[in-house]
Parts: C-alpha cells; sequence; structure tokens
C-alpha cells in the first residue's frame, strides 16, 4: 500500500494537519523538537497500532483534547484504501474504508512499516527483551495471522505466572493439576513461537550480511545466534524440571518469553566489544533486512520511515544509506538536512507551525 494523504487531530503537537505524501522519497526537514517524530509516529500508528516509541495511547492525544484522529489515504491492488483511527482514553477504534473492525488486530497487513529511529540503537545494546520484540514483530508483518500464536503464548505465560504467584506455600495436588493443563499448551505454543523465530531469523540473516556491508562499504562477518532459555531439550521436558523452581520464584523462569539473540560482528560480541558507530550501523542493517525480506516475501516493499537518522550516522554512512534505499515508498525526518547527493521526490519543511512544500525534483 502508498499512502498518498495523511489527516491529523489532536495527535500529539498537532491539532489539525493535512499532508500529502510522494510515491517516492519525502524528506521532512526541521529544526528539533517541533514535532517532525510525532508525524513519524502517525504512520507507524496505521500499520501497527503501537506506538514506535512505547508510548501510551493517551500520550499521542494532544494536551486538553479528549481524542485524537488519525487518518490516510492510499492506494492497494489499484484500489484506494482509507484507514481510520480514533485513539481516546482506553479505546482504539479502526476503520478501514468506513467500515469498523470488530478486532483492531484485523488491521495488521492493511499497511506495513519499517521504522527506524535513534532508540533502535537498543537492538544491539539493550536486554534480550528488545530483540524477541524485533523477531515477533517482522514475524507478524510476514504473516498477520501470527500475531495471534503470540497473543495467546502472551496469555498463557500471564495465567501461569498468575498460578504460580497464588500457590500456597505448601503446594497442593489441585495446583499441580492445574498446572499441568498450564503446562501442557505453554510448551505447544512455546515450540511453535521458537519454530517461527528460527525460521525467520535463518532467511533474514543473509539479508543483514548484504545491508551491513552495503552501509559500511566494508566486508563483514554478521552472525546471530538464537539462545533458547531451556538449552536443547524439549519444552515439556524442561518445564517439568524447572517446576519446583518456579514454584519457589512463583513466576515461569524459563520459555520463548525469556531467550535471547546474540549477535556477532567479525568475532567479537557486537553488544558490548563493536565501537557505537558498529552498532548503529548493524541496528540499520537489521531493519533494512526486515524491510527487504518482507518485500521479496509479501511482493510489495513496507513504506520505510527513517525518523531522525542521518544525525547519528557519519557522513559516509549517511551517504551510503540514501545512496542504497530499497525501491518504495520512504519518507526522512532530519534537522541536520540532506546529503548532498541526495534527490527526494519533495521536500516538506517544517517551523512547528506550518509546513512549506518545495517543488518536487
Amino acid at each position: 500500500m502508498r499512502l498518498s494523504k495523511i489527516w491529523l487531530n489532536d495527535f500529539r503537537s498537532y491539532d489539525e494537519l493535512e499532508l500529502s505524501l510522494g510515491d517516492g522519497l519525502t524528506a521532512v526537514l526541521g529544526p528539533n523538537g517541533v514535532g517532525k517524530t510525532n508525524l513519524m509516529e502517525a504512520i507507524g500508528l496505521l500499520a501497527t497500532l503501537k506506538s514506535f516509541r512505547g508510548a501510551p495511547t493517551e500520550s499521542m492525544i494532544r494536551r486538553g483534547a479528549d481524542r485524537a484522529i488519525v487518518r490516510a489515504e492510499g492506494e492497494r491492488d489499484g484500489r484506494e484504501v482509507l484507514i481510520e483511527l480514533e485513539l481516546a482514553k482506553g479505546r482504539t477504534r479502526v476503520q478501514v474504508n468506513r467500515q469498523k473492525l470488530a478486532r483492531s488486530r484485523d488491521l495488521l497487513g492493511a499497511l506495513r512499516v519499517t521504522v527506524f529511529a535513534p532508540d533502535d540503537l537498543s537492538l544491539v545494546k539493550d536486554g534480550p527483551s528488545v530483540r524477541r520484540e524485533y523477531l515477533d514483530d517482522l514475524i507478524v508483518a510476514l504473516d498477520p495471522r501470527a500475531d495471534q500464536l503470540l497473543s495467546d503464548f502472551e496469555r498463557v505465560v500471564r495465567q501461569r505466572n498468575a498460578l504460580l504467584k497464588a500457590a500456597p506455600q505448601r503446594v497442593d495436588e489441585m495446583t499441580r493439576s492445574t498446572l499441568d493443563v498450564w503446562d501442557m499448551q505453554f510448551a505447544s505454543l512455546g515450540e511453535r513461537v521458537l519454530e517461527a523465530r528460527y525460521a525467520v531469523l535463518t532467511e533474514l540473516m543473509p539479508l543483514v550480511v548484504d545491508s551491513y556491508e552495503r552501509l559500511s562499504a566494508s566486508a563483514a562477518v554478521v552472525v546471530a545466534t538464537y539462545r533458547p532459555s531451556w538449552g536443547d531439550q524439549s519444552l515439556a521436558a524442561a518445564l517439568e524440571d524447572v517446576r519446583e523452581t518456579d514454584f519457589r520464584r512463583r513466576v515461569s523462569t524459563l520459555g520463548p518469553h525469556r531467550d535471547d539473540v546474540v549477535l556477532g560482528l567479525n568475532g567479537l560480541a557486537s553488544r558490548t566489544e563493536a565501537s557505537q558507530g558498529e552498532q548503529r550501523t548493524l541496528a540499520l542493517g537489521l531493519r533494512l533486512a526486515g524491510h527487504r525480506l518482507i518485500a521479496d516475501r509479501i511482493g510489495d516493499p513496507p513504506l520505510l520511515l527513517l525518523d531522525d537518522v542521518l544525525s547519528e550516522l557519519d557522513p559516509d554512512r549517511a551517504t551510503a544509506l540514501l545512496a542504497t534505499l530499497p525501491p518504495g515508498q520512504t519518507v526522512i525526518s532530519s534537522a541536520s538536512g540532506l546529503p548532498p547527493a541526495t534527490v527526494p521526490e519533495q521536500i516538506l519543511r517544517y517551523d512547528g507551525s506550518t509546513f512549506q512544500q518545495d517543488a518536487a525534483i
């Protein structure tokens, strides 16, 4: 799907906004702090119903307003598509072509978006949960039906943890029998989550290597090792082995929700031994590789959002990034301008109050 227009009402810093987007590269330029990231956040929200900044719904509603509206018009497979979101405290309403969706997750797949933001350095530097979320988001982007699997597994983890927390000091047979039921579901769903993560990681890594080398203009050995928290045995057997530990700690101590993906670069642990420039290039390589994987699998590239990424890259890497952008629609925001060789389809300059559109180049 290509977005042609976006409207915002009472979203973040915008009381009212209407913008047209080009089919190729649109550059949103302006000083720091004027609201460029807010625009990027709204576009990302249309695809995933989640803020890429991790913000709750309430914080995306302009101060003093009781709701926010995000609308976008575009084209998919030769047909016009209108997506409308209404954000209010405690709820989000979704319509596609004026038809209310019975479930919010039914929106997944209507629009696919890849986002890279400065915080994405966390993909390399932070703990395992960030890399798990990256893989899971990619799995859902490739197959929206997988969202149900991941939601079911999260529900079982919550239920199992609640049972462990409520268990008496001397665990009775009823509690153990109930745990048997949850463990069967936990093991079945958990093995499927593991299988999905392994599969997508296997497809992804050659693309990560290629993206990294394009950005750094040098050969690199990039590896990713998936580490299940239960080792090589079956998940069902592992749950049985740690049952008493889980009762004692009152939490599920292993499972896909505690796995990690360990990234290596040129024989070194990228999290602790790579330079910040290498880490940022690897994080961007991961995002671009995921973008390419979706485009190859689905046959249509996602909309690419690059939020203030140029300020975090040295001039050579910034130039390499924009010189090797994948085909499709891209929106980039920047406070520092664009590399000299960059030729965007349109430039939108924003000073915090009005957008000025430069003529197409």
